[in-house]
């Protein structure tokens, strides 16, 4: 793409909007000029530009977003039929298994949550569509990485922040690529409390008619409740069931 197509401003507003998140609900210009690495006057225009538009609220000092935003995920949503054609399959898993069933794609080194069935709480975050979260140390995010040929799964490694968030993450790229090549192999991938204490989770991945990976889908639960090798014996047979049906429905 040349650089004469992409529209400048267009995606420096976009960085504005996406460096507010959960930890920063409410930022100062210079806060926001800090985050996205924009000067402060085209921080400044760029804030202002979404309060006009209704997208943003200012009190003077701190800006903060309004529900507007949620306007662009929900665009993306109506526009892809995935997450309609996933989320009856969802409600089924989590009524099954009485845990939590989420689905997710590939979005730079995150994966982002496209549907999801809860029935109860298993994060200390909000895990609803449009949450992220980084693909290298999540179940779904390795079944999308394992799937992709091993130079661009080793690309998007080479950009990622590998953060141990426990003593048990895999967070070196060694360990990682091994545990890729585990998951292509066994069809599974299993996270045994690397993301979060406590905190376990199994994914295999969706194909569609052509047998390409489209998206990954996962069920997460306490270890109190659930171990992984429970998960494997009992949850895996039910997930596998749910990715022949919907391979022929999805494109």
């Amino acid at each position: 793409m040349r650089d004469g197509d992409i529209i400048h401003g267009l995606a420096r507003g976009l960085a504005v909007i996406e460096c507010f998140d959960q930890d920063h609900a409410r930022l100062s210009i210079t806060e926001v000029a800090n985050r996205t690495g924009l000067e402060r006057a085209t921080a400044r225009r760029c804030l202002l530009t979404l309060v006009h538009l209704g997208y943003a609220t200012y009190d003077g000092k701190f800006f903060q977003l309004t529900p507007r935003v949620l306007n662009l995920g929900h665009f993306y949503l109506a526009a892809n039929t995935l997450p309609q054609m996933i989320q009856p399959f969802l409600d089924e898993l989590s009524a099954a298994t009485g845990e939590s069933g989420s689905a997710a794609v590939l979005d730079g080194t995150d994966i982002l949550y496209v549907a999801r069935a809860s029935t109860r709480r298993v994060m200390s975050i909000n895990l609803g569509p449009g949450a992220r979260l980084p693909a290298y140390c999540t179940s779904m995010g390795r079944i999308l990485l394992a799937a992709l040929p091993p130079e661009e799964a080793r690309a998007i490694l080479d950009r990622s922040n590998l953060v141990a968030y426990t003593s048990r993450t895999k967070a070196d790229l060694p360990s990682i690529t091994t545990e890729l090549a585990v998951v292509a192999a066994q069809g599974f991938a299993v996270i045994d409390q690397e993301l979060e204490l406590g905190l376990c989770s199994i994914a295999v991945p969706l194909y569609n008619a052509a047998g390409q990976t489209i998206a990954a889908l996962n069920i997460g639960a306490q270890t109190a409740r659930a171990s992984t090798s429970r998960m494997i014996a009992s949850f895996l047979p039910l997930m596998r069931k749910i990715q022949s049906d919907l391979r022929p429905l999805l494109r």
